[in-house]
């Protein structure tokens, strides 16, 4: 029959068409995939910001201190950030040093 014919053939172009539309979608996806950061790499670059948080709060009491700057509020704030990513960035580390510490003591 006609109408059975014509009706395959809408199928199988949708079809082709949806195949087509999700091969493209697929390899779209494949091509925007980032590199994954390595523990490394993120332990590393938290450290530098840690690192320029305590650059800052230096320079912004030295030039408290010199009388360059009177801004008090700006201050306690650099002071209470520094602090506080000092307080983790410690954590981190004694949390580190407490996993290393238990894998070592693990018999084999």
């Amino acid at each position: 029959m006609i109408v059975k014919s014509v009706a395959m053939q809408a199928y199988q172009n949708a079809l082709k068409a949806q195949q087509s539309a999700y091969s493209g979608a697929t390899s779209a996806f494949k091509k925007q995939e980032s590199p994954v950061n390595s523990f490394t790499d993120t332990l590393q670059s938290s450290l530098e910001k840690v690192n320029d948080m305590q650059e800052r709060k230096m320079s912004m009491v030295e030039s408290f201190a010199a009388g360059e700057s009177t801004n008090v509020h700006e201050l306690m704030i650099q002071l209470q950030k520094a602090g506080l990513a000092m307080n983790m960035t410690s954590a981190v580390r004694n949390k580190i040093l407490a996993g290393y510490q238990e894998l070592t003591k693990m018999q084999f």
